[in-house]
């Protein structure tokens, strides 16, 4: 009996010990944390639910570059072939991404009691690679440390040594967390700590998933971070509206009222009008350019080429005069020696 006694409090310790580990958030500003997990409570009695089963789409997608760390529930409640879909859905969106070194990496951090990193953002740069990798991830079964699992992802997956973007290059960083069920531990001091690092966190429940938890997890606006589907068979439809949102709708092709040319700009967009054209003040419609014919006429008299010439010919005129008179005045002395003829 002692012994039996001895074991149960020895559980109960480890247990504790893991759930206080998930707490220990050294290198975090204490007062982040607790303006994160405040902006969380005033938003938690909202209804920022989607509940989801949305057909495929098509939208005009702009790749942009992501630190994407995928964290997925695989505890006892998640059947085999449930876990199954959620390897699709991951196969899925790998293959809606632009998957590169200098685009979008990819990690995945599976969870159940324990959390065991499937592989970091560096260790594979192109799809096949990827996508062969997410069919070896096996369950872990039994319980559902998400807490232990968000805070892994921060401290383990979403560092420079295991392939995360420096600050300095602005990558984005999103956490995806997949889970149907209520975590065993804590979720809400870790996630404030996660969004105050700089990663924005969306949550995905699935079947009997805890809402409360999925929302102190997620970012805000949490109707914008929070989702909801209601089998694991539904799931993978969940591809296209990340992919609208990860990747983000290009403006101009959602429509636009520019009358020539429209350029995206991030979440907006501006008019541009062609060549030749010029944008009006209502920065939308375009005006041709007012050509100005400028004829420039040139006086002959100041034209230095001819104010030359001129000068030239009337220096040549009066040297030929000067020889005439010359010339006269010497017949006239002969004709006074020799007299008339």
């Amino acid at each position: 009996m002692k012994s039996l006694f001895g074991s149960l409090v020895y559980c109960l310790f480890l247990f504790v010990s893991d759930v206080y580990g998930t707490y220990r958030l050294n290198g975090f500003d204490p007062q982040q944390v607790t303006a994160q997990s405040y902006a969380q409570r005033r938003n938690i009695a909202r209804p920022p639910l989607r509940t989801l089963a949305p057909s495929a789409t098509d939208n005009s997608c702009r790749s942009r570059p992501l630190d994407l760390v995928f964290i997925i529930d695989s505890s006892r409640s998640v059947r085999p072939g449930e876990f199954e879909k959620v390897k699709i859905f991951l196969a899925d969106m790998v293959d809606t991404l632009d998957v590169g070194p200098e685009a979008t990496r990819v990690a995945v951090v599976n969870y159940a009691s324990t959390v065991k990193i499937e592989f970091l953002l560096k260790a594979h740069l192109n799809k096949p690679n990827m996508k062969q990798a997410i069919t070896r991830i096996e369950p872990l079964a039994a319980g559902t440390m998400t807490g232990l699992a968000i805070k892994s992802a921060m401290t383990e997956a979403f560092t420079e040594e295991s392939g995360a973007r420096p600050k300095s290059k602005n990558i984005a960083k999103v956490a995806i967390i997949v889970t149907d069920g209520r975590p065993q531990d804590q979720v809400e001091e870790v996630s404030a700590a996660a969004r105050g690092s700089g990663i924005e966190i969306y949550a995905v429940g699935v079947d009997r998933a805890d809402m409360t938890s999925l929302r102190l997890m997620a970012s805000n606006p949490l109707e914008d971070h929070v989702f909801y589907v209601e089998t694991y068979g539904v799931i993978e439809k969940l591809t296209s509206k990340f992919r609208e949102t990860l990747c983000g709708v290009d403006p101009c092709a959602m429509g636009h009222d520019c009358e020539h040319i429209c350029v995206s700009s991030n979440a907006s967009h501006h008019c541009k009008c062609r060549k030749g054209y010029i944008l009006n003040l209502d920065q939308k419609t375009c005006t041709l350019k007012q050509i100005k014919a400028v004829v420039v006429v040139e006086d002959p008299c100041k034209c230095e080429a001819r104010l030359a010439f001129q000068m030239q010919t009337q220096a040549a005129l009066q040297e030929i005069t000067a020889r005439l008179a010359d010339m006269t005045g010497r017949v006239e002395q002969i004709e006074n020696i020799l007299g008339p003829v």
